[in-house]
């Protein structure tokens, strides 16, 4: 369940992006000055949730990366970005699991060859094969 600060802030952002639907909807069917009115009803509205909703959230501790900011700013997509960071990720992952099993069977192989040429080291080739992960 959500903190209670957390769902009066999602409550705030709903009221935001409706009113941001009723101006819309305002300015798409404006015919002068007989619907001025109401465009500005609404434009104050949306100024008045805004408020609320900045004060509402500044409490709650969230940290943007200066990097998503960067990308918005450009005017590019932060999906864009946080599909790209996972890609990489991905590709990290990857290569890091590489370099480990590379190091498991490199580990393997040398206490095989240990055990070969210093039989009475098997016990403790056998303990660290067994501490470092291995059967």
């Amino acid at each position: 369940m959500a903190p209670p600060l957390l769902d009066e802030v999602e409550d705030q952002i709903r009221l935001v992006i409706h009113d941001l639907y009723k101006i819309q909807a305002s300015a798409h069917g404006f015919q002068g000055p007989e619907t001025s009115r109401a465009l500005q009803d609404h434009i104050k509205t949306l100024t008045s949730h805004l408020r609320v909703l900045a004060r509402t959230a500044s409490p709650l501790p969230i940290q943007i990366p200066p990097e998503i900011i960067a990308y918005v700013d450009e005017g590019r997509n932060p999906d864009i970005y946080t599909r790209e960071f996972v890609e990489l990720a991905q590709k990290g992952n990857q290569y890091l699991k590489g370099k480990s099993e590379a190091f498991t069977s490199f580990r393997n192989a040398l206490a095989r060859e240990i055990e070969g040429a210093l039989p009475e080291l098997k016990p403790d080739v056998d303990r660290v094969i067994q501490e470092t992960g291995g059967k």
